[in-house]
């Protein structure tokens, strides 16, 4: 089975806000089995234009991450994210 990956490009408007959703997203990407292969970090931009906080995450299937997207425990923890960040997420089905 192929893993799912969520990508996402945010721009962080309130960070110690942004502190918060970190804390209320930690218990779905436990439940979902999430492995960050990014977080923040240094970016070199080639094309279009970036945005300040790049993250992928790896589940074990696709399935499990879009449950983890729409779970109770994500969806607390978005709707923080939506307040205090502009992001696009997406979820794309590994090889």
């Amino acid at each position: 089975m192929a893993k799912g990956y969520w990508v996402a490009r945010v721009d962080v408007r309130d960070p110690e806000r942004y502190k918060d959703y970190v804390a209320a997203a930690k218990p779905a990407f436990e439940k979902y089995g999430a492995n960050f292969l990014a977080r923040g970090g240094e970016i070199h931009p080639l094309e279009g234009t970036p945005r300040a906080r790049n993250v992928i995450i790896e589940f074990p299937s696709m399935q499990a991450a879009i449950d983890c997207y729409n779970s109770p425990e994500y969806q607390i923890a978005a709707k923080i994210r939506q307040e205090v960040a502009d992001a696009e997420m997406i979820v794309i089905d590994g090889v």
